[in-house]
């Protein structure tokens, strides 16, 4: 069971390392790419070298990681457990194929008010509103639960720091920092989920 569980906690590690290591790699290896100044998904714009290679490390693997992290939260959730947290992986499953998407619906920088492009904000929505609802729901019911409080805090604080990040940030911070933040707090929920949740599935 631990070996199993160490695999499993391997996963949003995972997704994390190739998430950041994309984002700085293919940025360090993009002439005049602003790590602050230019959103993450230049990386993988139309027409920009190497976009494939960063849209498929940086983005498609990922969310499908992500996806897989909910999917084995999912699993452990007590069949007794408050339908929140069943509803709310569901959710933290579909933030995942958001992700993904995002890599397979590039930017357009020629146009941003193309279809492409706007394919591409509509996929970053779908990640948003996938992961928001699904955090706070599945936090709210894990509270509930004196073995998953842990799990609980970490939902809500990941989950309402994406909200923030990604509504009112920016009116504060330039948007692409913004979205970094947001970027981040999911990158910490996605690494720390797994391995503080309770290992087995309880009645």
């Amino acid at each position: 069971m631990q070996g199993i569980q160490r695999w499993e906690g391997a996963l949003g590690i995972a997704a994390a390392v190739l998430f950041v290591g994309a984002v700085l790699g293919f940025g360090a290896a993009l002439p005049l790419f602003d790590s602050i100044g230019h959103p993450v998904a230049l990386l993988g714009a139309m027409g920009v070298p190497h976009a494939l290679a960063f849209n498929i490390v940086g983005f498609a693997l990922p969310g499908l990681l992500a996806s897989l992290v909910a999917l084995r939260l999912l699993l452990r959730v007590p069949r007794t457990a408050p339908w929140s947290m069943r509803v709310g992986a569901q959710l933290l499953m579909l933030a995942g194929v958001g992700f993904t998407a995002m890599g397979v619906l590039p930017l357009d920088t020629s146009d941003l008010d193309n279809p492409a492009s706007q394919y591409h904000a509509s996929a970053w929505m779908v990640w948003v509103l996938a992961f928001v609802p699904g955090a706070v729901m599945s936090g709210i019911g894990a509270l509930r639960l004196p073995a998953w409080r842990a799990v609980g805090a970490l939902h809500l604080a990941c989950g309402l720091g994406v909200l923030l990040a990604a509504f009112a940030l920016q009116a504060l911070l330039p948007a692409p920092l913004a979205q970094r933040v947001a970027f981040g707090a999911w990158l910490v929920w996605l690494v720390a989920v797994l391995p503080l949740a309770p290992g087995a599935r309880r009645a």
